[in-house]
C-alpha cells in the first residue's frame, strides 16, 4: 500500500473503510424498542391499578419489575443484544442504569463475589448514587433547619 499524500488521499481512504450507518434504521428501532419498553411499564401499571394499588405504589412495583427484567436480562446477556439492535432505545433511564450496574458486576465474576462483584458493581453507578444520596441528605438537613424555625419554603 503506497502512504497516503495529502488530505483527499486520507479521507479517501476513511470513507472506504468506516462504513455509513443506517441513521433511519437505528432511529426506528431505538423508537420502537423505547416504546415497547415503556409499553411494558405502562401495561404493569395498569394492571397493579386495576388490582386496588394506588398510582405511587404501582409506579413503585414498575421501577422495581423493570429493574428486575433488565438486570436478569444482562445476567443472560441478552441485554446488550437488544442494545446492539435498538441503540439509545433500550437505555430508558431505568433499564439502562440497572444494566449499567449489572453488567461491570458480570465481567468481574471471575475475580469473586467480594473483590469482583461487589467491588466492581458500583464502577459506573456509584458516582450517580453518592450524588443522589449525599444531595438528598442536604436537602433534608435544610429543610430540617427551616422546618424547625417555622419558615415555609413552599
Amino acid at each position: 500500500m503506497k502512504p497516503l499524500d495529502t488530505k483527499k488521499d486520507y479521507q479517501n481512504y476513511v470513507d472506504k473503510k468506516s462504513p455509513n450507518s443506517p441513521i433511519l434504521k437505528n432511529c426506528f428501532n431505538a423508537f420502537w424498542v423505547g416504546g415497547l419498553i415503556c409499553t411494558l411499564g405502562q401495561i404493569i401499571m395498569e394492571f397493579c391499578k386495576y388490582r386496588g394499588l394506588d398510582k405511587v405504589l404501582s409506579s413503585t412495583i414498575v421501577s422495581i419489575i423493570l429493574i428486575f427484567i433488565s438486570a436478569f436480562l444482562t445476567g443472560l446477556n441478552l441485554f446488550n443484544k437488544i442494545g446492539k439492535f435498538a441503540g439509545a432505545g433500550s437505555l430508558v433511564p431505568i433499564t439502562g442504569f440497572a444494566n449499567s450496574i449489572v453488567s461491570p458486576a458480570m465481567e468481574y465474576k471471575s475475580e469473586g463475589y467480594v473483590m469482583g462483584v461487589g467491588a466492581k458493581m458500583f464502577t459506573v453507578a456509584g458516582p450517580v448514587l453518592v450524588f443522589g444520596i449525599s444531595a438528598s441528605i442536604l436537602v433534608g438537613i435544610v429543610y430540617l433547619i427551616f422546618n424547625t424555625q417555622s419558615i415555609t419554603l413552599v
